[in-house]
Formats: structure tokens, C-alpha cells, sequence
């Protein structure tokens, strides 16, 4: 054989053998791999643990439960990486749990202000010896409820009905609602008058002296509610009466003059509260006498004769003219007096 030749068979070969030998130990790795025994599982393993709460600030409003919520709701949720159960253990700083396991109640009624802290811990293994345990916490604010926005009440007033000038009159004022636990003061102002007593109460009595025909305003201020709370109301006093003039009976005979009485007696009967009077003027004619002896009989004739009381019977003696005269008047409660002419 040629030399050439014989060169490259001999490489040839050696390829071939190369080629076996990496076949060979590439299948002795793979069934290496495929016999060698896996890690074992780490043993013992920690659990995970959240914790969540329904509330991080608590108002408790003592004087309006309503407004209160003191109880706060706690969920734990924990998970084992090996699937064992868990147990959950419990701690407060403050107020009270109700329940176990992973939902509790944490209930903080009648707890100071302040921050308080629950904590739970989830455990796995023996009571005694737990192997594995996971912590965690959470806070909650405890505030008290804020002071209510003051309101004022609704504070209405009863004005009198003034039925007689110089009469003392009264003003009352009423109110409810508006922020509780307030002691009012009452302030009254009038427009008019004097306020003779009640200052500083619900109720005041006004003198009206002098105020006839006259409007009468009063105003109420409520104090303490940190606001202007007021009512006003206003009434008038009446102007007074007018007297009446009755009748005016000249010189005339006895008995016709009794007959005016008469009349005269009826009204004053019929109108108790007024008073009757009689201004008498004399003259010349000295038989029917002076004013004063006139108005005198008159005065006798009505309260003998026809029973009317001597003490609403006035005479007035009107002096004397060229031709006597009795003026008879009405005079109502509150009115001026007639005077003579």
C-alpha cells in the first residue's frame, strides 16, 4: 500500500476511537445524573403570618354612645410551609379580647386615650415546645369623642296682651334643644320702661307707667352656647280711654232731674269697673243751690236711692255760672278725670 494512502487510514481510525470514547462517557454522566438521590426538604420550617384589622382610630363618645364604636375586629391568617396547623395566641395592652383562633374582638370600651397594641403569634408543634412560631402586630388609636359644635335653642317669647295703660306687664321666654349641658343666663333689653324684676330669669315684669299709647319692644339674649341666641317680641300698651260725657241736666225740676239720674245710675250699673261723676255748677237762682249742694243731692239720690256705691261717685264743684248746670261723665278705668269748664 502506498504510503499516502496509509497515512489517512491510520488517522482514520484514530477519529473512529475518539468518537467511541465521548459517546461512552456522555452516557456514563447521564446515567450518573439519573441514579443520584435528591437533597431531602429542610425540616421545621416557619410559618407566615398577617395580621388585619376594621379599625386604626377609635372614638368613644361617653356622652353619645351612639356615636361610639369601641370594638375593633382582628383576622390573622397564617400559612405553614410544611401544612401543619397552626395555633394563634393573643395579646392586648388594653381593653379586652372576646374569641380565639383568627378572628377575635377587640373590644376597647372605657379605655383611656392613647395607643394601644395587639399582637399575635402563630405556633406549630408541641404546646409546650412549639418548633415553629411567626410574630406580628398592629396599633389603634383611642381618641376621645371631640366637643359637639355648640347650637343654639329655639327660644320663642310670649308677649302680653296689655289690657289697662300703667299696668305692670310681664315678658316670658321659652326654649328647647341646643347643645346639652349648657346653663343659660338670660339677658333682657326693652324698649321701653323699666324692668322692675326677673333680670338674668326666663320671666321679667315691666313697669308701663307713663307708656300709654306707646309700644313696648323686649329682647332676650341666651347666653353660654358661645353663639347669639336671642328672640323679640313687641306689645302695645293701650292708649287710655276717653271719658264720656253722659248727660248735662240744666235747671230743671226735681223730679225730671231724678229721672236723668235714673238713667244715669243704669249705666253706671251696667259698666262696673267705671266711675261716675258729676261736676255741678251753681247760679244765681238761689234755689237750686251752690255747685257743691247740688252735686251732693245728686250724689245722695244715686247711691241711697238707687244703690250705687258712694265710693264711684265723684263730685266736682264746677264754681258758678249765669245758669246752673250738672254735667254727669263715664269715666272708665285709665282715663283722665273730666275737669270743669
Amino acid at each position: 500500500m502506498p504510503s499516502g494512502k496509509r497515512t489517512a487510514a491510520v488517522f482514520g481510525l484514530l477519529l473512529l476511537a475518539l468518537a467511541a470514547f465521548a459517546y461512552t462517557s456522555t452516557r456514563a454522566s447521564q446515567k450518573n445524573k439519573q441514579t443520584a438521590p435528591a437533597a431531602p426538604a429542610p425540616q421545621n420550617q416557619p410559618p407566615t403570618i398577617t395580621l388585619d384589622s376594621d379599625a386604626q382610630v377609635v372614638t368613644l363618645c361617653p356622652d353619645a354612645e351612639s356615636m361610639s364604636n369601641p370594638r375593633v375586629r382582628l383576622k390573622a391568617t397564617g400559612v405553614s410551609p410544611e401544612g401543619k396547623p397552626l395555633r394563634y395566641r393573643w395579646e392586648v395592652s388594653g381593653g379586652r379580647l372576646e374569641g380565639d383562633g383568627t378572628d377575635v374582638v377587640w373590644d376597647l370600651s372605657g379605655a383611656p386615650p392613647g395607643v394601644y397594641n395587639a399582637a399575635v403569634t402563630a405556633e406549630s408543634g408541641p404546646v409546650d415546645n412549639p418548633l415553629c412560631t411567626a410574630f406580628t402586630s398592629t396599633k389603634v388609636v383611642v381618641r376621645t369623642c371631640p366637643p359637639p359644635r355648640p347650637v343654639c335653642p329655639n327660644v320663642t317669647m310670649s308677649c302680653p296682651d296689655v289690657q289697662q295703660a300703667g299696668a305692670p306687664i310681664t315678658f316670658t321666654a321659652s326654649m328647647s334643644g341646643g347643645t346639652p349641658g349648657v346653663s343659660p343666663v338670660y339677658n333682657w333689653k326693652v324698649t321701653a320702661g323699666t324692668i322692675l324684676s326677673g333680670q338674668g330669669t326666663q320671666t321679667i315684669t315691666v313697669d308701663t307707667a307713663g307708656l300709654a299709647g306707646q309700644p313696648i319692644g323686649a329682647t332676650v339674649e341666651v347666653a353660654g352656647y358661645n353663639l347669639e341666641c336671642r328672640a323679640s317680641c313687641q306689645s302695645s300698651v293701650p292708649a287710655p280711654p276717653n271719658p264720656t260725657k253722659f248727660d248735662e241736666i240744666g235747671e230743671i225740676q226735681r223730679d225730671d232731674e231724678k229721672a236723668r239720674l235714673d238713667v244715669f245710675a243704669i249705666e253706671l250699673q251696667n259698666s262696673p269697673s267705671a266711675t261716675g261723676y258729676v261736676i255741678a255748677y251753681g247760679s244765681r237762682n238761689k234755689r237750686f243751690g251752690t255747685g257743691q249742694q247740688r252735686g251732693d243731692r245728686a250724689k245722695e239720690y244715686l247711691t241711697r236711692t238707687r244703690g250705687i256705691d258712694a265710693s264711684r261717685v265723684v263730685v266736682i264743684d264746677g264754681g258758678q255760672r249765669e245758669t246752673g248746670s250738672m254735667e254727669l261723665w263715664i269715666v272708665p278705668p285709665g282715663a283722665s278725670p273730666p275737669r270743669p269748664r
